[in-house]
């Protein structure tokens, strides 16, 4: 959990990201080890976002192996995807990031 993936999002339909592109997994670890449990949830990951409560500011580190500026988790784009999908682990996100990312996805999903 936390992990940054590069994703194979070929085919995307309509809105849909496409291509190489990066998402942050926020399944919890015991499902993303299981080898009978093939397939994780991740939230896209842009280089575009705006000051709104989904868009969870990543700042570029060397931890997290994200461009050369500032990236956005866009918690509004989750997606449940094949574990063939990752492809290159990146890095990954603080912990602090991972807080605001679970705060957003909560917003998302009306929970308390």
């Amino acid at each position: 959990m936390g992990d940054v993936y590069m994703v194979d999002w070929t085919p995307g339909r309509g809105s849909e990201q496409t291509g190489q592109r990066p998402a942050i997994v926020v399944q919890n670890n015991a499902y993303n080890s299981n080898p009978s449990y093939p397939i994780t949830i991740v939230v896209t990951v842009s280089k575009h976002g705006r000051a709104i409560p989904t868009h969870v500011e990543i700042p570029k580190s060397e931890d997290n192996g994200l461009w050369e500026s500032t990236s956005y988790a866009r918690c509004e784009q989750l997606f449940t995807v094949d574990k063939a999908r990752l492809g290159r682990k990146l890095g990954t996100v603080t912990p602090e990031q991972l807080k605001a990312i679970s705060r957003a996805l909560r917003r998302v999903l009306s929970l308390a």
